[in-house]
């Protein structure tokens, strides 16, 4: 902002604030202070004024008050690792529980809670169904002088369940070979008991998931007692599996 020198009217007098808004770099204050009587104009403009020069405050405290909080910022760079303390790998199935394990009790009690029977205990959307499971699932189905037994919800979920020796075709680690025993089962639906010879603990079992606590580099072949329907295998970090419709809809995790 600048004024320039603005001499009296007869010589020498101190400049006026109206002299001194015209001879101003400041936007609008010379409207403000215009030559001539008040008008709406001039106090449109006074109003614009004060408004941005309060603006400006606010805006100025504003900044002052974050700088006085010291503001930082922090910067994190991603290493590679050589080694990983934590799980590597963890198979997860999409599916729980094979088809091929599950019988007519099983099919009387949980078929509506596994969306193969209706309510009326008739199979759902037959139409979806393959022919060579659409006839496998009408004989299991078919509870015609069937007498119900009792129910363990623990049990079918240990009997159904997946076992990692069954979809494990090949692993290493570092080299070395390692097998299902490198693996330790924790839970397998509720309360039900470990299944499966007990190994160090590297490796764990979580409801429908392998947890491998390997280092690094661990391989993975998947695949299924009942494979059916294989699809593309794919690769997620570390870890190769494959998807069975019948039992593995394999999860990679690195």
């Amino acid at each position: 902002m600048t004024a320039g020198g603005v001499g009296g009217e007869a010589g020498g007098g101190p400049s006026s604030l109206r002299a001194f808004a015209h001879s101003s770099s400041l936007h609008g204050i010379s409207h403000v202070f215009a030559y001539g009587a008040a008008s709406l104009r001039r106090a449109l403009w006074g109003g614009f004024f004060l408004g941005s020069l309060g603006l400006l405050g606010l805006v100025c405290a504003e900044r002052v008050a974050y700088f006085l909080t010291y503001p930082h910022v922090t910067k994190l760079d991603e290493v590679a690792a050589p080694n990983l303390t934590f799980p590597a790998i963890t198979i997860c199935n999409l599916n729980e529980f094979r088809f091929s394990k599950i019988t007519r009790n099983d099919l009387f009690h949980v078929g509506e809670l596994l969306a193969l029977l209706n309510e009326r205990q008739e199979i759902s959307h037959p139409q979806l169904a393959e022919p060579r499971v659409l006839a496998a699932l009408r004989d299991k189905a078919n509870f015609r002088g069937f007498k119900a037994k009792p129910f363990s919800m623990a049990e079918f979920y240990n009997r159904t369940g997946h076992d990692l020796a069954d979809m494990l075709l090949q692993c290493s680690f570092r080299g070395a070979g390692c097998s299902p025993r490198n693996f330790t089962v924790v839970s397998r639906g509720p309360r039900a008991p470990p299944r499966g010879p007990p190994g160090p603990p590297r490796g764990a079992w979580c409801g429908t998931g392998w947890h491998c606590m390997a280092q690094q580099g661990m391989v993975w072949h998947g695949t299924a007692q009942d494979g059916t329907g294989w699809h593309s295998g794919a690769w997620c970090g570390t870890a190769r599996h494959r998807m069975a419709q019948d039992g593995t809809a394999g999860h990679g995790v690195a």
